[in-house]
């Protein structure tokens, strides 16, 4: 199918969305479609919703949210089970203004883009549709043209009650252009756009002395004065603020507490009664979402200031901070670098974990739980097994601070640094040891980071450099045997069938002899020594190890080495021990061809390319030959 083609399928789709007729039609498809003259609050929730919910370890996602946000789903819930689901209900919370708090790059501007974007898209659907009043500059809801007094009956009919009146200027047009006739009011079908400024406005500060409030509510046009006589003739008024054009949607403050004074106050009224003053008119009613945003600092100075308290009862705050899970941070990265033009460098496996790895440890505060340190805590809040710790631990943790991850190197930061480095790779691979370089080069560069925190950061990247070390040094290992996962079960097997016969105190019959033998003790202690288990703990672990077999066994499931976490790192340690003599004799070797079996696998098995392989090699050769 060519361009043209689809070009003309693009307008044909257009036109049909279009829709025109008078009230007497809108009326017979309220009747078939009620929810079509909702609330925006509502509109939006059931635009969030209609993306469809998963239920993920007990906590609800949302997937409206999952393209974009990453590692914010206790702040997504919140906004949605907390605010938009109450305000949607039409109970009073609907009346706040919502007010992001958070630091810089926490993700608080993605979250009102995609509301944004969504509801323009979601106004396109049969489930969004959106109409309104035909020559209407607030865009507006045409039930209001039922007189308040007929308002009781049309509710026991249609079973809809109808919030709001007309503003100014279709108050007038009634009158004069239809003689109070509301049937004949044109009604047409509307798309919400934030460029075309329908049901979406944006209000971003600038210096008070030279913006004006006409920015939110309108203005006079002078040039009409003489033709309409007075100020207060609505046809004079242009209704093109951002509070008018907001109307049925979206209205978002950037900065909002960076504002001045006087543009806040038009929000008291709105917030609360759902009214806000233009001209030289009553209180004129708009239905809109009023959404904010601001960084910590300036919120702490808002709250700080007496003279804000009656616009500080009328906000909802919800918190924004950063992502503290290591493989969502690895999902921001992932997304940033695919709107790059940088596509063609290969990154290599880990290089993303790395920068992930050191954004998070950055954000983490230091538990004062004995045994805890900040790597244990990252892992853990990454939901990754820990021995020793359950799900009731993590949260313990979380409740130590609840300010965590309201500072820390931002994501941009970290971007920042990722582009140099892919810059400076010159196309061959982007790996983890340039990206941990390039982090550690850039803070000088970084405006916010004193001495103090440099020092602190410098050790988290040493702290990261561990802990890539380990995962890169698994990687060839695993590589230099083909068979790892055998080899692994093999050495867990084992180690089973001698549990079994030390636990039920019998003996256990040799493989090849067939003769009765006792257990392997030696073997036993050599593999539970990986992992720190020593000669008073090893019953009580072994123990530990055949409940869990038997339990499994009851069920009809077999039990893996991947099923016990302190197994796991047990056996994968004294594999991999093994394996560190048949490295350093594959380095040593004239005979490249096993290195380039070694290599050939990183590259099948991990993800890894020809250059990044052979560095990983070197690399992993240098620090078990050193």
């Amino acid at each position: 199918m060519g361009f043209w083609q689809r070009l003309q399928e693009y307008r044909d789709r257009e036109a049909s969305l279009r829709w025109e007729g008078t009230f007497r039609d809108y009326l017979e498809l309220v009747r078939r479609k009620p929810w079509i003259c909702q609330l925006a609050h509502s509109r939006i929730y059931q635009m969030i919703l209609s993306a469809g919910v998963e239920e993920v370890n007990g906590r609800r996602r949302y997937l409206f949210f999952t393209r974009e946000l990453f590692g914010l789903e206790e702040v997504i819930e919140k906004l949605v089970e907390e605010y938009l689901r109450p305000a949607a209900e039409g109970l009073d919370v609907r009346r706040r203004i919502l007010l992001l708090v958070g630091p810089v790059g926490g993700g608080k501007s993605t979250l009102v883009n995609l509301l944004k974007q969504g509801l323009e898209e979601y106004s396109r659907t049969e489930e969004g549709a959106v109409y309104a009043i035909k020559g209407c500059p607030m865009h507006e809801e045409p039930l209001h043209l039922i007189p308040p007094s007929l308002r009781p009956e049309f509710e026991r009919e249609y079973g809809i009650r109808i919030e709001g009146d007309l503003c100014p200027l279709c108050r007038l047009r009634l009158e004069t252009e239809f003689g109070g006739r509301i049937e004949e009011v044109p009604v047409e079908r509307i798309f919400f756009s934030e460029e075309k400024r329908i049901g979406i406005g944006t209000f971003a500060p600038s210096d008070p002395k030279s913006q004006d409030i006409a920015e939110l509510t309108g203005s006079v046009d002078f040039s009409t004065i003489t033709r309409y006589g007075a100020e207060s003739d609505p046809r004079a008024y242009c209704f093109d603020g951002e509070l008018n054009v907001a109307n049925r949607g979206i209205m978002e403050f950037m900065e909002m507490l960076k504002c001045d004074e006087r543009f806040l106050w038009n929000l008291i009224f709105l917030a609360q009664e759902g009214n806000f003053k233009a001209g030289r008119f009553a209180l004129i009613y708009a239905d809109e979402m009023i959404i904010g945003h601001s960084n910590e600092t300036e919120y702490k100075a808002f709250i700080a200031n007496r003279r804000n308290e009656a616009l500080l009862s009328r906000m909802i705050v919800l918190r924004v901070p950063y992502n503290l899970r290591v493989s969502e941070e690895i999902k921001i990265y992932e997304k940033l670098l695919r709107q790059s033009n940088l596509k063609g460098v290969h990154v290599a496996p880990h290089a993303l974990r790395a920068a992930a790895m050191f954004s998070v440890l950055s954000r983490l505060k230091e538990s004062h739980r004995q045994g805890v340190d900040l790597v244990k805590k990252m892992r853990l809040y990454d939901g990754e097994e820990v021995e020793g710790f359950t799900p009731a631990d993590v949260e313990e943790l979380r409740a130590e601070h609840p300010d965590e991850g309201m500072s820390g190197v931002d994501p941009r930061y970290v971007i920042n640094r990722l582009c140099v480095a892919l810059t400076a790779s010159e196309g061959k691979c982007l790996t983890a040891l340039e990206v941990l370089r390039s982090l550690k080069e850039g803070l000088d560069q970084h405006p916010s980071i004193t001495p103090e925190d440099k020092e602190r950061i410098l050790s988290l990247i040493s702290l990261v450099r561990r802990e890539y070390d380990e995962l890169v040094k698994k990687d060839v290992q695993k590589a230099l045997l083909a068979s790892f996962e055998t080899a692994a079960q093999a050495i867990f097997e084992r180690y089973l069938d001698n549990l079994k016969a030390y636990c039920r105190g019998i003996k256990r019959r040799d493989p090849l002899s067939g003769k009765e033998i006792l257990p392997e003790e030696d073997f036993m202690c050599s593999l539970e020594l990986q992992i720190g288990i020593g000669e008073t703990a090893k019953r009580s672990f072994r123990e530990e190890i055949f409940f869990r077999l038997s339990a499994y066994a009851r069920q009809g499931k077999s039990f893996s080495y991947r099923d016990h976490e302190g197994l796991r790192e047990a056996v994968e340690r004294k594999l991999l021990a093994d394996l560190r003599e048949m490295l350093r004799l594959a380095l040593s070797s004239p005979e490249q061809g096993r290195l380039e079996e070694v290599k050939e696998r990183l590259m099948r098995l991990y993800g890894y390319c020809p250059w990044c392989a052979k560095e990983a090699i070197h690399y992993v050769g240098s620090m078990l030959c050193s």
